[in-house]
């Protein structure tokens, strides 16, 4: 049998100044663990206008929604939102053959834009005019 010389001093664990810093994915030693903040709470839901009275005027393409944040109309997909400090003033109509309800927000600038919405049955636009009225009359009462 040979004998092995003993080891040399390159064998065992390098001097602390040496020893590298452990990765910051590796698990800590439980003594060492810190404690951790309690989960951040959810943030509040974003706050909605105040609860009013609304009108909603629907056919197969366009709509016409009055609510406490403004008016909105919706035309064959697209939609346009006017809030109420940038109206000037709202006007509806009955169309000429009376088979739709029209619509118009003047803006503050002058410009103005219109959606017409059919009423089917035709009887359906008599019930949409006092129900319009009264909704403009709660968000707009000098007009």
């Amino acid at each position: 049998m040979t004998q092995h010389p003993p080891p040399g001093p390159g064998f065992g664990p390098p001097p602390p100044q040496y020893t590298p810093a452990p990765p910051a994915y590796a698990p800590q030693p439980p003594y060492a663990q810190t404690p951790q903040p309690p989960y951040a709470q959810a943030p509040p839901p974003p706050q909605q206008a105040a609860a009013g009275p609304d009108f909603l005027a629907v056919d197969k393409r366009n709509a016409v929604v009055v609510d406490a944040s403004g008016v909105a109309f919706e035309t064959s997909g697209h939609t346009v939102e006017f809030r109420w400090p940038e109206i000037r003033g709202v006007h509806y109509r009955a169309s000429p053959d009376g088979k739709a309800l029209m619509v118009a927000v003047v803006h503050m600038d002058g410009r103005f834009y219109e959606c017409v919405v059919e009423a089917r049955p035709r009887t359906r636009l008599q019930e949409w005019f006092p129900q319009l009225a009264w909704v403009l009359g709660h968000y707009r009462p000098a007009g």
